[in-house]
Formats: structure tokens, sequence, C-alpha cells
């Protein structure tokens, strides 16, 4: 595929920076913000330019690890995954474009001041113009932006030095009328003044020197777009009687009027007219570059990313980011999507310090020139502050970032997901975290498993109750501990318990004679009992509870959906134990020395993996890990997996080897003994379990059901079923 040609220099970056901040924020929004907080419209912008500070180094940063056309995108699709890229892609696209759109409508009315023409056909014409300039190169764009930056930076240093002998000190009485919460409000509406700060690294594949040329073009533009628009706020405010521009549509002309005359007006006319222009001319630079981005990695149509051989330009991506523009010029009232789509800019802001943060703490190569200071904390608080100013933007604001948000995931799921199977930085970050928690689990410190009940509550034959005692003396074998076996017995709640339902019979003393035999086989104490009662699952659960066991083992009985709704006695067991449980699919037990762990892609839960390990210990055996692998898995997800399961190993005392099983019951090694962990919501599950299905491995499982004590937080399940 074609490069871009790598031709902007400093100068160029610069131009494009401050061009793009250059603009309404200074033009249109000042009058604005002076309805919302007054005099604190000074220290509104100045804070608003301090809040950007964590994302313009972030995203600086993250340019110089990865100088590629897409900028905001490139660096949340590849640090948050395809969705969220996605999400950041098409709603940077269409904020850009909002704003280019509103650039050129709210200079029009400047001007209006000297010429009498209409508003629409006037901004179309300008767009179509700006449109072929991007069309015919980046450099020409480059060269065209840094005629424009300095003329319009000339304009404005005049009013500002020639304004400011004329400032009044009564203008800033009054100061904080409108409390923090005006000034607030006012930092959330003028943030988007700074949102072009980091358009830069949305054409960083065209940088020359990207390491050098990309943090100096966004940390210069930024320190000195926000010391110009304080100074000229600040002259604004203090020329002109307070409230006499506010809501104004040509606010920095009528200040000019008042201290420079006509030929000031003509001055701040032009330079309005320029600053505006530029920041659509820099909106369709970069936001074309989004389409072109996204295209190169399938999450767009691949015509999106073709290069003109004869301009060196993504002609189709910059035709479309184009074609939006005029519709929306045309036919829509820009200045409320434009306020939107600044929300929505916000928010993104935010998840690029997400999106660092995942840079950092992932597995995935990243190797930055330039690297932020203050790390984490820099982007902890950029990510904070930039929801805070958010919620200051208003309901339909609100509700306008979460349409674009819904709009992408539309998007996503019907033509990205079946073409991609990547995932971000974050991904894999979170799935080592929670596999590091779940080895600490497996460490942490326990007390040995003292006394094991076996709960018989049907009618089986000997070899079937002789496996489930051997079971359970294998797993409480090496801490010396009890087994147990308790035959239950329920009679009709029409019979009344007395004394004859508890008389032993023939068939119960040859029962404890049985199984009080195995001691000896099994090398560890075993006790048989009978419990009669009208209701065996309460009687197992009063059981272990007064006894204070620390395991119930059952056999498995099938949970149905019908079941579970009218109650199933294992099933209440379960859910109501005071212990674990582990519930057995008995089809034999003979010293089992082949043990398998049983995954569904997750981490191993500590339970099944200390009975694997006592069986296999007990039998001089060894663990085979099992795990899917059905499905697209990514080169970070398999290697992440192969760290674990190696820190696995490490742990236990018994030789453990992973083996990737296919679903579709692949050829693989018959195990002797199974061990698998149970669902949490059982219910649940049994509707919408959507977990890879191994295929029936032909011996004994063993499903287990840890304590609610012994169970991860809901939010660490949680992370487990999205990230592995």
């Amino acid at each position: 595929m074609k490069e871009l040609e790598r031709d902007l220099g400093l100068p160029s970056v610069l131009a494009i920076s401050i061009g793009a901040m250059i603009g309404s924020g200074i033009f249109i929004l000042p009058a604005l913000a002076l309805e919302i907080a007054g005099p604190a419209v000074i220290l509104a912008y100045l804070l608003a330019g301090l809040l950007v500070v964590p994302a313009a180094l972030s995203k600086s940063e993250m340019a110089t690890a990865m100088p590629e056309a897409g900028g905001t995108y490139i660096y949340i699709e590849r640090g948050m995954g395809p969705l969220l890229g996605t999400i950041a892609g098409v709603g940077t696209w269409f904020s850009l474009s909002f704003k280019g759109a509103l650039a050129l409508v709210g200079g029009v009315p400047y001007l209006l001041l000297l010429f009498d023409l209409p508003l629409k056909p006037v901004a179309l014409g300008l767009a179509a113009l700006l449109i072929l300039v991007n069309v015919f190169g980046a450099k020409q764009t480059g060269r065209l932006q840094l005629v424009i930056v300095v003329v319009m930076l000339a304009a404005l240093g005049w009013f500002a030095a020639g304004s400011a002998p004329s400032v009044q000190s009564t203008n800033y009485a009054n100061f904080f009328a409108d409390g923090v919460g005006g000034l607030l409000a006012a930092t959330g509406l003028v943030f988007v003044s700074y949102a072009g700060v980091t358009k830069v690294a949305s054409v960083a594949e065209e940088v020359e020197d990207p390491g050098r040329n990309i943090p100096l073009g966004i940390l210069g533009s930024l320190a000195f777009t926000t010391v110009l628009y304080v100074a000229v706020v600040t002259v604004l405010v203090g020329v002109t009687d307070p409230g006499s521009v506010a809501g104004s549509l040509t606010p920095v002309a009528v200040a000019a009027e008042q201290t420079l005359g006509r030929a000031g007006v003509i001055a701040v006319i032009l330079a309005a007219i320029l600053a505006l222009v530029s920041t659509a001319n820099a909106g369709i630079l970069s936001s074309s570059r989004y389409p072109f981005a996204m295209s190169r990695d399938q999450l767009a149509p691949p015509s999106l990313s073709t290069v003109s051989e004869r301009f060196g330009t993504p002609v189709a991506s910059i035709t479309l980011t184009g074609a939006v523009l005029l519709v929306l010029i045309a036919f829509v009232p820009i200045l409320d999507i434009a306020k939107l789509a600044s929300a929505f800019q916000i928010l993104v802001f935010g998840l690029i310090n997400v999106a660092l943060i995942a840079f950092r703490e992932g597995s995935m190569e990243y190797e930055p020139e330039f690297t932020s200071p203050l790390y984490p904390w820099m982007q902890i608080f950029g990510a904070i502050t930039g929801l805070l100013l958010l919620t200051q933007m208003g309901t339909v604001a609100l509700i306008g970032a979460v349409a674009i948000t819904v709009g992408s995931v539309i998007w996503y799921l019907l033509y990205v997901r079946p073409r991609v199977s990547r995932e971000g930085a974050a991904s894999d970050a979170i799935r080592r975290q929670v596999g590091e928690e779940a080895l600490s689990d497996v460490a942490a410190p326990v007390d040995g498993t003292d006394e094991i009940l076996v709960a018989l509550t049907k009618d089986v034959d000997e070899a079937r109750e002789r496996a489930l005692i051997e079971l359970a003396a294998d797993t409480v074998r090496q801490d010396n501990g009890r087994v147990v076996v308790v035959r239950f017995e329920e009679i009709p709640d029409q019979a009344p318990l007395t004394e004859a339902a508890t008389i032993q019979s023939a068939t119960d003393r040859s029962f404890e004679t049985r199984v009080e035999a195995l001691a000896d086989d099994c090398g560890v104490d075993i006790e048989a009992d009978e419990i009669v009662s009208h209701d065996t699952k309460h009687a197992i659960v009063n059981l272990a509870d007064d006894r204070g066991v620390d395991t119930i083992v059952a056999e498995h009985e099938p949970l149905r959906l019908r079941s579970r709704i009218v109650g199933d006695p294992i099933d209440w067991v379960v859910r109501h134990a005071p212990c674990d449980v582990l519930l057995v699919d008995n089809l034999g037990y003979d010293a089992p020395r082949r043990v398998v762990l049983s995954g569904d892609g997750g981490p191993y839960v500590p339970l099944a993996v200390s009975v694997g390990e006592a069986v296999a210990a007990a039998n001089d055996g060894a663990i085979s890990l099992w795990y899917p692998t059905d499905g697209e898995r990514t080169d970070q997800y398999e290697q992440t997996m192969a760290e674990y399961e190696a820190e696995l190993g490490e742990l236990l005392s018994v030789a453990v080897a992973a083996e990737p099983l296919r679903t579709d019951g692949g050829d693989h090694a018959l195990p002797e003994l199974l061990v698998r962990r149970g669902p949490d919501h059982r219910l649940r599950t049994a509707l919408f379990d959507d977990r890879p299905t191994l295929p029936s491995p032909g011996c004994t499982t063993v499903t287990v059901y840890p304590h609610e004590s012994r169970r991860p937080p809901l939010f660490r399940r949680l992370l487990e079923r999205i990230v592995f």
C-alpha cells in the first residue's frame, strides 16, 4: 500500500495546530461564555487550556510511537480495541466536520459587516475551495495554513496591543458573580476552543522528524494559544461595557470599534475570516484522515484508503468529508450540532488519556520517542476532569454524544466485527491484571480441608459409592483430613418422623461396615452415617453447617430448566451450602493419574486447581490444562495465556502441561478425571451461556462450586468474561 509523503515541517505543524484552534474559540465563543460566567470567562479560558494539557501530553507521546495518519482513532483503536476505535474514529470525524462547518458559517457574519452577501452560498463556496486545496496535497495545505496563521496573528496582536490602553478596571467588577458553577459551565463551553491542539497528530504520517516536531508542535501551539486567548479575552472584557457584547455574533469586532475605530474593525474582520477559514481548512485536512486510517484497518470500506497517484492524497476520503461538510452547511442548524460534537470531543480526550495507560501497562510493542511526565497521575487527572466538563455541556449535548456512540456501535456490529478480530492494548493489560489476581488467589495460603461430607442422595451401586469416597479421600489426604459419608433418606411429609424411622436396617448396617472398611484402603479416617428427613436438601445443608465441613461431595443430577424452576435438591444445596460443593458426574474412579483442568478460556478457579492438584498428587499423576482453540485468538491473547499457564504450573506441586483443545471434538488424549468450574449464575447461564463447550471427556467429571466467600468479586468475573 502506498505511503503518504512526509513533507510537513515544524512551521507547518505549528500552523496547522494553531490554525485549528484560533477560530470560533476566540471570535464566536467569548460572547456566549460571557452570558454564562461574566468576567470570569477570562479564567475559564485559562482553566480550559490547563485541562487540555494531559490529553496533549498523551497524544504527543502516542504520536511519536505511532506516527500514522488517523491520530485519535489510531491511538484509541490500538489502545482500547476496534469497538472504541470505531466510536472514536466515526465520532471525531463527524465532530471535526461539524466544527469546520461552524467555523465557515460563523465567519460569514464578520464578512457581512463589510459586504451585503448571502450567508450560506458564501460558506458553501469557501468550503468547496478548501476541499479542492486539500485534494491538491498536504504541502499546499501546510503552506496555505502558514500564510493564514501569520496574517491572522498579526491582526489579533494589533487588536490586543492597541486596545490594551483602553482597558477599564471597573469592567472586571463582580468577577465571580456567577460562582463556581458559572465558571465550570463556561470552561466546558470554551474547552472546545483547544480541541484542535492535537489535530496535527492525525497527519503524523506526513510530518518530518515526528519524534521532535510533533511534541513541539502540540505543546508549543497549546502554550501560545492559551496565552493569546487569555490576553485577547482580557482586553475584550476590559474595553467593553459589561454585557454589551454578550450574545453578539461578532464580539471582537464590537470591541475593536470602540478602541481602534474603522481600521481596527477591518483588521479584526480580516483576522476573523482568516481564522475561521483556517479552522475549517485544518478540520478538512485532519478529519479526512480518519476514514483513511479506518479504511486501512478494515473499519471502513477499502476505497477510502486509496491514495491518488496524481496528487498523493486520499481523494476519496477528502471527498466524502467535504460532502458531509457541504450538507451540514446547507441543511443543518450547525451551531447546535457543533455543540453536540464538541461534547464528544471532550469524551474522546478522556479516552486518549486512558489509551495511553493501556499502552504503558499492556504487552504491545510500544516505544515512544517522547514520554509524558507525571504518568499515570496526569492521565487520570485528564480523564476525570474531562468527564466533569462533559457534565457541564447540558442534557442535549450528552444525548447527542450518546447518539453518535450508538451509531458507531451499530456500524461496528454490522460492518467491522465480521471483518476484524484485533484487540486493544487495554484488553491485554486487563487480562494480565485479572490473571495475576487469579494466580494470587491460588498461591494464597488457606486452611487445609479438615472434613469432607459425601452426601448420598439416591441409591447407587457399590462401585459408584466407592468412587465418590475415594475421590473425597484423595482430596483430603494431603491435609490429614476426614471423610464423612452420609446416606440421606427422605420420607413423605405425611409420614411422621418417629423412632421407628430411625431404626437401622440390615442394609444400613452393611453400608456403614462397608464404608468404614475403606478407611484402611484410602489412608484417611472415614465415618459413615444415615439421616432420615422430610427434606433432603435442608438436611444436607444443616449437617454441613452443624459439623463445619469444608466441602460437600455429591453426585451430579441433570440441572434442567424445569428442575431449576421447580426446585432440584442438589441445585438448592449448591446455592445454600455453607461451604464448597463438588458435583460429580460419576463414571468410576480408579486412581487417576491424568487429571485435566477444563477451562473456558479464562483463569482457572482456585478450588478447581486445588482439587486437581490434590488428586494428581495423591496418585503420582500430572495435570493437563485444557483450553478451547476454536475462534479467533490474537497473538497477544496466546502470549498472555501461555505466561499465565506457565506461572500457574510453577505454583503447583505436580507436573502441569497446557493442552489446546478443539471444541468440535478433535483428537486429544482422554483424561482419567476432569475438573471444571460451575457457572456463577445458574439459571442465566443455562439460557444464555456462550462460552466454548468442550467435547465430552468420557470420564468422571467434577464440577466445582466455591463458597461465596471464595468466589472472586462480581466485577472481576465480568472482566474475565470480557477479556478472556
